[in-house]
């Protein structure tokens, strides 16, 4: 029984069904492998060192080790060894050198059962498919595709079209060719070297082109996911790019203002414009150091309270009013920077500029479970007339668009932004966010 698996004593059904199982047993560790974190860092990334080379090459080559152990030990299990595509799969993703060592431990469980050649034999295969990835290139061994006649197809068309070296076509002519070669010896060292083989030419057929398939079915499964990893790296620079480009937004905007109000009082009152442009000059700095996306709530009302500070000479202490409901709890909470500053200056052009006797602003600050809620009212005119009180607006002016875009980038559906707003009375804007920092962050 045991000199049939080498030759010929396989019936047909079995290798058929071996055929089959192996491509389960590839797709299954390939996936499995795909969901380990480490080994997704490991092998996507840019640059390694030895040391993390040798754990990427553990992750591979112990549970497909285990296979040809189990192929041993398990009667008929045959589709458990897989290391003659391993040993290419190697090659072709981590290099020659790294692939000869990986065929050296991969025939080390056939070594201990006499297949003497295995070892040999899959560290050659391992440096032969790695001088043959250097050749192709990454992009086209991530591009091979296991259905061959799809490869044979394109092949035919682009030789027809235009004669040139098709990559891909010798990829999948020198596995095969690969194979062949493995069966050749096995037939030829009978116990020394294990591979599938057949009577029937039409069945050893089907085994030669399974070994492009297996190899094709574990790349297609790594290159989902990294292009998944890609597109997840695309939506992340995406996302800081829009932020900066709305922070940008702001510091024009709020300049634009400061510096109308400063120009109002420069004869005047210069006094009290000079004093205004030392604090502005402090507000400038802070905006033009660099910061991070979030700012404790004690630090971004402290940058707020500078330009209130100007705000209120302006107006007169009289005419504008600030008070402060800040729960001490929420003073340690990270918000996202520069987000009173729009909301406060929008309740003063809006709401308390355009009446005679000014107004209040104020702020409130207020823990909600494990949310904060942050709300800037105003008792001014309102925004606008409306036809009837309390409707809900989303925003009105740069600066609050500006707000609530921020919100949606960072939080998504977890940021809650109301525009409550009535005529003569007054309006109120209300945000809230989780008082935890969103994942990734």
């Amino acid at each position: 029984m045991q000199e049939a698996r080498y030759i010929g004593g396989v019936t047909t059904n079995l290798i058929l069904i071996t055929l089959l199982v192996k491509l389960g047993v590839v797709a299954s560790v390939a996936s499995v492998l795909a969901r380990v974190t480490t080994f997704r860092r490991l092998f996507f990334a840019e640059k390694r060192t030895p040391r993390q080379t040798l754990a990427l090459l553990a992750f591979i080559v112990v549970p497909l080790a285990l296979g040809v152990w189990v192929r041993i030990r398990v009667p008929n299990f045959l589709a458990a060894d897989v290391s003659f595509e391993a040993s290419i799969l190697l090659g072709l993703l981590l290099g020659p050198a790294w692939a000869m060592l990986g065929g050296l431990a991969l025939g080390f469980p056939a070594l201990l059962h006499h297949e003497y050649l295995a070892m040999p034999f899959d560290a050659v295969v391992g440096l032969a498919a790695g001088s043959l990835g250097r050749f192709v290139g990454k992009e086209e061994i991530w591009s091979f595709t296991p259905f061959i006649d799809l490869s044979l197809y394109r092949w035919v068309r682009r030789i027809l079209s235009r004669p040139r070296t098709d990559r891909q076509f010798v990829m999948l002519f020198l596995i095969v060719a690969a194979e062949m070669c493995h069966d050749w010896l096995a037939r030829e060292f009978p116990h020394r070297l294990f591979a599938l083989l057949a009577g029937p030419l039409w069945l050893q057929a089907m085994v030669w082109l399974s070994a492009p398939i297996v190899v094709g079915i574990a790349l297609k499964v790594w290159n989902a996911l990294r292009i998944e990893l890609k597109l997840e790296e695309q939506k992340r620079l995406l996302l800081e790019a829009r932020l900066d480009a709305l922070q940008r937004q702001i510091n024009p905007h709020f300049l634009f203002n400061t510096l109308n109000s400063i120009a109002s009082l420069v004869r005047m009152k210069p006094e009290l414009a000079r004093e205004m442009t030392v604090k502005l000059a402090n507000i400038l700095r802070a905006l033009l150091k660099d910061h991070d996306t979030y700012v404790a709530l004690r630090d971004e009302l402290s940058f707020t309270d500078d330009y209130l500070d100007i705000e209120v000479v302006r107006f007169g202490a009289d005419k504008l009013r600030v008070e402060k409901e800040i729960d001490p709890r929420t003073l340690g909470v990270m918000v996202p920077s520069i987000l009173l500053q729009p909301l406060i200056e929008n309740s003063i052009k809006h709401g308390l500029e355009p009446r005679i006797h000014g107004g209040t602003v104020t702020l409130r600050s207020k823990m909600e479970g494990d949310r904060v809620r942050i709300e800037v009212a105003d008792d001014g005119v309102g925004m606008g007339n409306r036809p009837q009180p309390g409707i809900r607006r989303e925003g009105a002016g740069i600066g609050m668009k500006n707000v609530q875009e921020r919100l949606e980038v960072l939080y998504g559906d977890e940021a809650h932004f109301n525009v409550v707003s009535n005529p003569g009375r007054g309006t109120l804007v209300s945000i809230e966010f989780p008082a935890n920092l969103p994942e990734g962050i």
